[in-house]
Order: C-alpha cells, then structure tokens, then sequence
C-alpha cells in the first residue's frame, strides 16, 4: 500500500483571473520544490511594479501565456532554503536577491522557486525590504541605457518620470556612466531628483520638455503616448529613443532620423551583481515609498496602478 507523503503548504496571494484588485486574494498554496538547476528561496520582502497589476488586468496574456491559479510579484529578496541538482553558485543560508521568470510563480508568497542564474547575492549593505525593491526595475535601466542605448561618458541623456521606479535608478546608472542627465519630474520631485545626480531638471507640469532639452543623445521613455511623440523633438540626428512600454510612433522616428527600441527586462543574475556591487559601493540608492505586509498585495498594486509613485512599493513577507 502507497504511503501518501503530507503535502507542505504555505501562505500566499494569488489570482484565479484576469481583472481588478479584487481578484487577488490570500490562502495557502503548494510550497514548490526546487528543480534541476533551481534553489527554493525563503521570501523575506517581495517588490511590486507596474508589470504586476498590468499582468493581473490582463495586458499581457496573449505575450505572457499563464495558466491559474497563479502567484504574481517577480521582484524578490530572501534566503535560500533549499538547492536543486546542478547548482553550484549558491548555498542553502545564502541571501539572495533576484527579478523571476515572468512564466512562473512569484514572491508573493513565503516560499518561491527560481532559477539560480536569474539571482544574485543580496547587497550587504541593504535589507531585504530594501534589496527586494531593485531588481526588475534596476536591470530595466540598466538594460535600457546599456545593453541597448550603449550610453557612456560625455554623452546627454533625457530621463522620463526620473522620480520612478526604473526612472530613479536610470538617473544614478547614467551619472555613474559620466553622462549627463536631464529629468523630467514634477515640482515636488525636483530636488529628490537632483539628489540623484540630475544635472537638469524639468517640471513636465510648467514646462515642455521638448522646448528645454534639445539635441540629446539618447531619451529613456517609461510613459509612451504624447509623452513618446514629443521626445522625437529632443533628439539629434542619429539619437536613440528607449521606450520601457512600447514604440507607437516608429514613422515619427524615422522622420526625425532617430532610432527606436523597445525593451521588455530579463532576468540576468550577472548584471544583477554588478548592480549589487555599486549599491555596496554607495553609487546606487534606491528610495521606497510604501512598505506594506502581504495580506496587503491588492492595495499595493493600486497604489502601483495609481501611478506617479517615487521610488518602489514593498512587501514584506517574512523575517
């Protein structure tokens, strides 16, 4: 006769539909196993952004194939309980920090599985709630102005919402780089922003930007619409224009003579320890505006939703 093993549960926030906040909601969930290649990491803080309420509200189910029930928040900070076949980097105790597998479950829970190479050592000079604010919104700036902007020392740079969640990570990557920063925020975020090490400030409300900053080199776009449409103005002649949400407006871009790209983030546990690196370093801050326990989720990502959100939205889950 088969002996059934107990199946370990745990507390987690999950969503059996596309829809509103309400879908959200808390209970127990099968605590995962970590697979070849994987470690199981203890959640201690989960961040949320944008990317959640926008998976949730069902923007991008036909680009993300889920199936429900599933878990959502890719942003997370703990320990690593247990480690699968094959890996070598980490070690069961390890602090860990790292932006998941859009395809899989997320940090909303007490327990998440990840791949080891999509993860990195958390900074020793942040907690978790603090660690767990960087990742998806670090390497989407990092990825923007690098990877794909190719920016470096001398050139100028215009950074959209520079008081968000990528936005205010881009300023201090970009001034790292040696590039000059121009930003565009509103009053209330001007000094935050020339915190950052902007060199120039744009209150969007007074003033249009296109006016102020002309023949930049490159223009990082995390809002889209007019926003996007207008920014073509800003660039020279052989610019790039870096969109985080999307290019709706390819034929303006070729009538200005720029280059247009998209970026939708991945995970890279590499470029997430050298992000690590300058944190511990002091180059790299980040600035949280809310922290909330996880029973909570569905506020948070209305506040997310809301927008015009300074820095990063927490949760926090365990010790």
């Amino acid at each position: 006769m088969a002996i059934m093993r107990e199946v370990a549960m745990m507390r987690a926030v999950r969503m059996n539909a596309y829809g509103g906040p309400d879908v959200l909601a808390a209970g127990e969930a099968r605590k995962p196993e970590p697979g070849v290649g994987e470690v199981l990491i203890r959640v201690c803080a989960a961040g949320v952004n944008p990317v959640d309420w926008k998976l949730r509200a069902g923007y991008f189910k036909e680009r993300i194939k889920r199936s429900f029930p599933l878990i959502p928040g890719w942003d997370v900070s703990g320990v690593v309980e247990a480690v699968g076949g094959g890996v070598e980097d980490f070690k069961i105790g390890d602090e860990v920090f790292g932006k998941l597998d859009f395809a899989r479950d997320g940090a909303y829970a007490e327990y998440v599985a990840a791949r080891a190479r999509d993860l990195a050592r958390k900074p020793r000079s942040f907690d978790h709630v603090h660690a767990a604010a960087v990742p998806l919104a670090a390497l989407t700036a990092w990825q923007s102005l690098f990877d794909v902007g190719n920016l470096y020392a001398g050139q100028t740079i215009l950074i959209h919402a520079a008081a968000g969640g990528v936005g205010h990570f881009a300023v201090q990557l970009a001034k790292w780089k040696g590039a000059r920063v121009i930003a565009t925020v509103s009053a209330a975020n001007a000094e935050f922003a020339r915190a950052l090490g902007a060199d120039e400030v744009i209150d969007y409300q007074k003033t249009r930007f296109e006016e102020a900053a002309k023949a930049v080199d490159l223009v990082l776009d995390t809002i889209g619409g007019d926003t996007q449409q207008r920014s073509y103005k800003s660039l020279k002649r052989g610019g790039t224009l870096i969109s985080t949400v999307g290019i709706t407006s390819a034929p303006a871009a070729a009538e200005h003579g720029v280059r247009c790209e998209s970026v939708m983030v991945r995970s890279d546990g590499k470029e997430l320890a050298q992000i690590a690196e300058l944190i511990d370093a002091g180059r790299l801050r980040v600035d949280i505006q809310t922290v909330l326990p996880l029973s909570q989720a569905a506020t948070a990502q209305e506040l997310s939703q809301m927008g015009h959100v300074r820095g990063k939205i927490v949760l926090k889950v365990g010790d």
